[in-house]
């Protein structure tokens, strides 16, 4: 069975991801794309430099392009699942904690909420 790359929802329903994803450059987008893509086939194979461990089961999906450094911080849920659950754009060389923190806040909440797989 394949992995699938799913989109964390605000109780509003707006994907935060996808509507970063959508301010981006044509380049930043078809780069995360193919990362996704990646994840789908390779699973928890995929390693650096397009994947890093962050602590506490959060990982980073790394994109850098002449613009800028991108960021999509995900975790690997049940049902063989990676779900995005932040993007920014990063401005210093370490990942600010207030980006963890946010990403953590939306696991926490997306775990709490999902139904345990049969």
């Amino acid at each position: 069975m394949n992995w699938e790359v799913v989109f964390y929802s605000l109780p509003s329903g707006k994907q935060p991801v996808l509507s970063w994803l959508e301010n981006q450059a044509p380049e930043v987008k078809a780069s995360f794309a193919r990362l996704f893509d990646l994840l789908e086939e390779k699973g928890t194979a995929v390693g650096m430099p397009h994947v890093k461990p962050m602590g506490m089961k959060l990982y980073e999906l790394r994109v850098q392009d002449k613009d800028g450094i991108y960021r999509t911080l995900y975790f690997a849920a049940t049902g063989q699942r990676f779900v995005m659950v932040h993007s920014f754009d990063k401005k210093t060389q370490k990942t600010p904690k207030q980006e963890l923190e946010k990403a953590r806040k939306r696991m926490n909440d997306f775990l709490a909420t999902d139904p345990p797989s049969a």
